[in-house]
């Protein structure tokens, strides 16, 4: 029997005022309730119901041990009946850190349908490409489009993009197209504000390769916008560029090779109970987002 099973069965012997009366109401020998009740008082120390022949009463460490017994298993009791109804009816805030230009276009639609789908959650969304804390920051989830993810994360995977090499038309006639990684150290490369280098895959290996530009910014459409306008050469994912593709505005640089897919991951805080809302919204966003991509 457990702590929380010997406090309750101490409660229903003070409340019912005999070993007799609870033993009769758990369906048990009344010997198994004092030692239950005996064992309990020797976890703690100290003697909770003093016992005669003809009586038994509360001492004063089982009144004040019987008024904290009671508040506790009441909450445990609220808390599991709160569990369950949420289960059934899932409620209760959830705050989400989403990827500025990737969460307007790919999951403004999808969790506007998780909000129809579960009336009674709450979403907070904060679009940003500013990488939170997920556990300090006070998110529940995070979307996150990564190589590489924190250890301490928990994540599960819902999706991917492909990143590709583009550059305006305009910018290929003035200066010409990179034959080769190494011919990117000659070119304008435009870069996020928190890079220096490049990360990326050349024939299996991965590289590191210091950029230069003189256009930098922290939002993936930012660039997309200065690279059409022909200010240098972009590496940036599918779905910024698709659109700039298929005007024409932007092509991909053909003799650099094709990037393997970067994953787009759901982050988790690690050190928390994961409640009900934030599981189906995580089974939500996989089973629909790989669809919801592939018919864009």
């Amino acid at each position: 029997m457990n702590q929380f099973e010997m406090m309750s069965l101490f409660v229903l012997v003070a409340e019912l005022g005999s070993f007799a009366a609870a033993a009769n109401q758990r369906g048990v020998a009344r010997s198994v309730v004092t030692r239950q009740i005996a064992a309990l008082e020797e976890h703690l120390g100290v003697q909770l119901i003093a016992r005669s022949t003809r009586r038994q009463a509360l001492t004063s460490a089982g009144k004040k041990y019987l008024e904290h017994s009671k508040v506790i298993l009441d909450l445990v009791q609220r808390s599991e009946a709160e569990l369950i109804e949420e289960q059934i009816n899932p409620t209760g805030n959830l705050r989400i850190s989403l990827p500025l230009s990737f969460g307007l276009r790919h999951l403004s639609d999808l969790l506007m349908q998780f909000a129809q789908r579960y009336p009674d959650v709450h979403l907070d969304l904060e679009y940003s490409d500013h990488l939170v804390d997920v556990a300090a920051d006070g998110f529940d989830l995070a979307v996150r489009i990564a190589k590489e993810l924190a250890l301490s994360d928990i994540v599960r995977k819902v999706g991917e993009c492909q990143l590709l090499f583009v550059a305006s038309p305009s910018y290929i006639q003035r200066f010409g197209e990179p034959k080769s990684i190494d011919d990117l150290s000659e070119h304008d490369c435009l870069q996020y504000s928190h890079q220096s280098r490049w990360m990326f895959s050349e024939e299996g290996k991965n590289i590191s390769f210091n950029i230069k530009g003189r256009i930098k910014a922290n939002n993936g459409d930012a660039l997309a916008k200065a690279s059409a306008a022909g200010m240098g050469i972009s590496l940036m994912p599918d779905f910024i560029a698709k659109d700039y593709l298929r005007q024409g505005t932007l092509v991909v640089l053909k003799h650099l090779d094709p990037q393997p897919p970067v994953g787009i991951y759901v982050a988790l805080p690690s050190n928390s109970y994961i409640p009900e809302r934030v599981r189906l919204l995580v089974e939500f966003l996989a089973t629909e987002l790989p669809d919801y991509l592939l018919r864009d």
